[in-house]
């Protein structure tokens, strides 16, 4: 099979199966599950494999462009989950214990600060989002619901 025919396969595979083909060219497995990102993914792949890559004006123009320090380095597949403690909470937030409070619509609302999460309302909630969300019945950030914006705390 040619390279225009395989290429043309393409768009008709599913998900799956591009999932698959995508691992096979890049000798690595994705994350993404768009189709048209994947048939274009692959078809430059293929092309750059059978034709040679970027021309050395071309690489030389990407590296003129780049700006290595806004690259990221290690893949967040790798990166482990962050524990949340006091030493990297963040800043806005008060320490736990404190007691948040915000009136909206006359009415005064106050939430808990707690070692890993908020309490209001006699229930526990992840975060300020979600305490914000179910006052107001919107989503709405919590650190600007209750405002709690940088340089404030």
């Amino acid at each position: 099979m040619t390279l225009m025919q395989t290429i043309d396969l393409l768009p008709a595979m599913a998900v799956k199966d591009l999932r698959l083909k995508y691992a096979e060219v890049f000798n690595e497995p994705t994350n993404a599950h768009n189709k048209d990102w994947l048939v274009k993914r692959i078809a430059w792949r293929l092309q750059a494999q059978n034709e040679g890559g970027l021309s050395e004006r071309a690489k030389q123009r990407a590296k003129e462009l780049a700006n290595e320090a806004d690259l990221r380095v290690i893949p967040p597949a790798s990166a482990p989950t962050q524990i949340i403690t006091t030493e990297n909470r963040d800043q806005r937030l008060p320490a736990p214990g404190s007691i948040i409070t915000r009136t909206y619509k006359g009415q005064a609302y106050s939430v808990e600060v707690l070692a890993s999460g908020f309490s209001w309302n006699d229930t526990t909630y992840k975060t300020l989002t979600a305490v914000a969300a179910a006052i107001t019945g919107k989503h709405l950030n919590g650190f600007h619901f209750f405002g709690l914006v940088k340089g404030d705390a």
